[in-house]
């Protein structure tokens, strides 16, 4: 019993040193807003950086899919991540804004890849490059992309959490390649789950963001979600519950769509918020109707990027999706309570 404790202990240590490891990285200026969008091929038209640009974001975020790399061909996919950073209009956001982002299937290396990808380190190394990490970057050394950011002071703070829900995920499949719902596996892993705590537990912001590439709240459709792991994914809303983190938001991407939706339960009285952007330069080639018991609003199919305006004066957060023009085709107004 004694040498289980020392153990345990160590173990306990361990994580903390880890944690501390995947430091939040801190701006001391207010920003009022950040955009953010996923499924992009670096082949195809990107007609969308011009009005990203335009909005003035001063953070913009990779919900995933940054380029279709699916391969185990290293030089192949540092070859895609290199087309996509040369693309002048991309470049021009890069001048005016910040770059954080987290891959998700297609980018990481295979299509809907977890832990047993086995050029996993190799590919972050890839995604940490693009994303213009520092050699000496914690990211660079942990198990994982995921990552933290804060931005702004005292009542002004935002902070924005990437969880990466690939190198750790555990498989959907049975020894005979039939897929069902995981019960006992994670997404996360039990490194980033310690990290995802004490991130949330520790926020001092007035305003959340949670980023991961697959959605959290959908349950209907056959594709990838967290409720595929329906333990872990009550396991994350009962921790952002728990931890009474303010104004807490989810942001996703993978679909190829845009979707706003809204999930309520005890935890979640007044409902927590999900906006799905997945469309940067492809999209479902026709609309069709997909059930989301959850949606508020409309589903959208055509090219769309997403914006989250923080009115400081107002105090609200606007979460829109908006498209080629600079249309708004959603919106959903929250309060900073």
């Amino acid at each position: 019993m004694h040498l289980k404790k020392i153990i345990s202990a160590i173990t306990a240590i361990m994580l903390c040193s880890l944690i501390v490891s995947s430091s939040v990285l801190a701006q001391q200026y207010t920003i009022t807003k950040i955009a953010f969008g996923s499924c992009n091929k670096h082949d195809l038209p990107q007609p969308l950086w011009k009005p990203i640009t335009q909005d003035n974001p001063e953070v913009f975020m990779w919900l995933g899919d940054i380029i279709y790399g699916d391969t185990h061909d290293m030089a192949l996919l540092k070859q895609k991540y290199m087309a996509q950073n040369a693309i002048p209009a991309y470049q021009t956001l890069k001048e005016k804004s910040q770059i954080i982002g987290v891959w998700d299937d297609h980018d990481y290396g295979i299509n809907d890849g977890g832990k047993f990808y086995s050029k996993k380190e190799e590919s972050l190394q890839l995604l940490l490059d693009f994303l213009d990490e520092k050699a000496n970057s914690p990211r660079r050394k942990q198990q994982g992309a995921y990552a933290s950011y804060e931005y702004g002071i005292g009542a002004q703070k935002v902070k924005v959490i990437l969880l990466d829900a690939r190198f750790n995920r555990d498989t959907l499949y049975t020894e005979d390649k039939v897929y069902q719902p995981n019960l006992t596996g994670s997404i996360l892993g039990e490194e980033q789950w310690a990290w995802l705590e004490q991130e949330l537990r520790n926020s001092t912001a007035q305003v959340n963001l949670i980023a991961s590439g697959i959605q959290y709240i959908p349950t209907e459709h056959p594709y990838e979600k967290w409720s595929n792991f329906p333990n872990e994914r009550k396991k994350l809303f009962d921790l952002i519950a728990k931890s009474n983190v303010k104004n807490p938001i989810l942001i996703s991407g993978d679909r190829h769509i845009a979707e706003i939706s809204k999930w309520q339960d005890e935890n979640f009285p007044n409902g927590i918020y999900e906006v799905t952007s997945s469309g940067l330069t492809h999209v479902w080639r026709s609309y069709r109707e997909e059930y989301n018991p959850y949606r508020v609003g409309n589903l959208i199919a055509s090219l769309h990027y997403g914006l989250a305006v923080i009115d400081w004066e107002t105090k609200e957060v606007i979460l829109q999706i908006k498209g080629e023009e600079g249309q708004v085709y959603l919106e959903q107004k929250l309060p900073i309570n």
